[in-house]
Parts: structure tokens; sequence; C-alpha cells
């Protein structure tokens, strides 16, 4: 033992500041190994949800699939009493672990604005709460954009009518590609495409099949001229010739929800009985 109560004194101190400093050391090892566990199970938590969401959208979307692959064979029934009406009726269906409501809707009741005359389209805009003289307008524009209108305008007129609004192209003179395409057309905002776009397709005939469950479509039909109706040119179709609008919901498990839409024309004068003209989903 050391006499020199000074040499004494300054070797207690170090090794309390030694031993202190090891302490500190362990404790802030401790922490980094609990920060890197911490991660690499939050890590492996959020893979985990990942791909159990990933999973459960694929089960619903199969089984939207297999019931709208129902609806089709069941469209295509050999008797017409043993078909699902297009009517808007939802149908029930249980496909694996998940619940599917059908619902089948007629195409032809509503208005193909490549095919509709502009008496139709004025109708229609004014129906969704357009005032008069701007449904006149826009139903012009957008016969003029497809090219069916029966007193075109004047390409250099449509020209200059589209850059005096800021817009750097003019109407093509073409059926529309996309639903989508509308909302370039002059006049038409985003609010009045979103309250046109209910009622209309891209696949039905020029004129709306009568007695369909569409109050807009009904109440703009009834405002068209009948004249007018009467001088709607239409391309000959097979009687049999359906076009229906199949919406399929699936739900499944952990909640997952998913709407599949298929447009399907059915008639016998097609290879397989029946061809797919449209697909789209959204996840909910």
């Amino acid at each position: 033992m050391d006499c020199n109560p000074v040499r004494w004194w300054r070797r207690v101190q170090f090794e309390n500041r030694s031993a202190g400093f090891a302490l500190l050391i362990v404790l802030w090892t401790l922490v980094l190994v609990a920060f890197l566990v911490l991660h690499l199970t939050t890590g492996g938590h959020t893979e985990m949800r990942i791909a159990t969401n990933l999973e459960s959208n694929a089960v619903v979307m199969a089984a939207a699939d297999g019931a709208i692959s129902a609806a089709i064979f069941n469209l295509t029934a050999p008797q017409p009493d043993e078909r699902w009406p297009t009517n808007g009726v939802p149908h029930e269906l249980t496909i694996g672990n998940c619940w599917v409501e059908v619902r089948l809707e007629n195409e032809a009741a509503r208005i193909n604005p490549n095919l509709a005359s502009p008496a139709l389209l004025e109708a229609l805009a004014r129906v969704v709460g357009t005032d008069p003289r701007s449904a006149r307008l826009i139903a012009q524009a957008i016969a003029d954009w497809v090219g069916s209108s029966p007193t075109p305008t004047p390409p250099d007129t449509l020209k200059a009518q589209y850059q005096s609004a800021g817009l750097d192209y003019a109407p093509p003179g073409a059926p529309l590609a996309s639903m989508d395409e509308l909302t370039r057309v002059l006049g038409v905002s985003p609010e009045l495409y979103s309250a046109l776009r209910p009622h209309l397709t891209l696949y039905g005939p020029p004129e709306p099949e009568p007695g369909g469950t569409d109050p807009v479509v009904a109440a703009a039909v009834a405002e068209t001229p009948r004249a007018v109706q009467a001088q709607i040119p239409g391309a000959p179709v097979p009687p049999d010739t359906l076009t229906v609008r199949i919406i399929a919901t699936a739900t499944g498990l952990g909640n997952a929800r998913l709407s599949r839409t298929a447009i399907v024309r059915v008639s016998s004068s097609l290879p397989q009985g029946y061809a797919v003209l449209a697909w789209r989903n959204t996840i909910e």
C-alpha cells in the first residue's frame, strides 16, 4: 500500500474515472444494439405487412376476375331466360375466401360521344346542369372533335378558337381513343367531365337503347327532338349482340377490396361468342 496520501488519492481518482468511462462505453453499446434490434424488427414487420397486402390484393383481384368470368359464362347461356339481367341488380358470389358482388349493366343504355348527335350531347349537358348556350357550344365542340358534326366548323376557325383559349392544339376530327380525351375539348371543364363521365361510353350505339336504368340518359333522350333521333345513322349489328359492363367488387381477408370492371360484347357472330373490350380495376 502506498503510504503517500497524495499518490493514493490520485490513483483512486484515476481508477474511478476509468470505471466511469468503461461504464459509459457499455451503456452506449447497449443503446446502439437496442437501436439496431428495433430497426431490424420494425423493418421486418413493415415488409411482412407489405407482403400480406400484396397477397390480399392479388387474391381479391383473382376473385373479381373469376366473378367476371362467371358472368360472361352466364351471358352466353343458350336460353335467354337463364341469363342474368343487365339492369344493375347485384348478384352475390363466394369465391374462395372472398365475397364478390357482381352487377351487369347494358352498355347500350349510355351515350356514345363518338356517334351521338350534337342535339343529344347538348341535351345531356343541359341535364347535368350546363346553361343552354354553353351546352350548345360544348356539344358542337365535341362533335367537331370526333368528326361527327353534320355542320362542321371550318378548321381555321377551330384552330383560332382553341388558340384564343390558350390551347396549342386543335380538334383531330377523329373518334375519341379514350374517354379522358374529352377533357381536351374546348369548354369541357373537369367538373363538367366528372358530371358527364358516368353516362358515357365508347362502345354503345348512336342512340341509347330505351328502357335504360340511367335517369340522366333517359332525360337527355326525352329532350332530344324525335326528328333528330330518327336521323341518327347506325351500323347494322346482329340481333343477338349485347354489350355489357360487368362490375365485380371483391372483399377478402384483411378488408382488402378491389373493384374490377370489364366491358364485354356477347354475340354469336364472335369466334368465342364474346369479346372483352376493356378492363379497369380500382384497389380500395
